[in-house]
């Protein structure tokens, strides 16, 4: 929570107890029925305080943004070859492969080409 919302929340439950205790003053036999309506206020504009905090540095589904972290565990045997486009024989980096529903997908830069990457048998 941040610390905008604690100040908020913290503001309107004061307003809310002095609105409420407005409210019980009205039934006393000193009260006013004025004083009926400023506590009905002051309890509907603490409320609203706290509807108006918890609408605060809300993220739109646009500002959200996840991050997939992919690590593989390789044998001891592995020997570094460069990455190379199936299609033209451009060598490609490793900003060139995208994770796409779950699957590793290279876009070629140079010729275009969108495939999936998959592993070759070693047998």
């Amino acid at each position: 929570m941040s610390t905008g919302k604690k100040i908020a929340n913290i503001f309107s439950a004061i307003v809310i107890i002095f609105g409420f205790l407005f409210i019980l003053g009205a039934f006393s036999p000193e009260g006013s029925s004025s004083w009926l309506f400023t506590g009905s206020i002051l309890t509907l504009f603490g409320f609203g305080i706290i509807w108006l905090a918890s609408r605060m540095d809300r993220k739109t589904p646009e500002q959200i943004q996840h991050q997939t972290t992919l690590k593989i565990d390789l044998p001891s045997d592995v020997n570094v070859e460069r990455f190379k486009c199936v299609d033209c024989g451009a060598q490609l980096t490793m900003d060139d492969i995208k994770m796409a529903a779950g699957a590793p997908m290279v876009n070629c830069p140079y010729c275009g080409a969108a495939y999936q990457l998959t592993e070759k048998p070693k047998w």
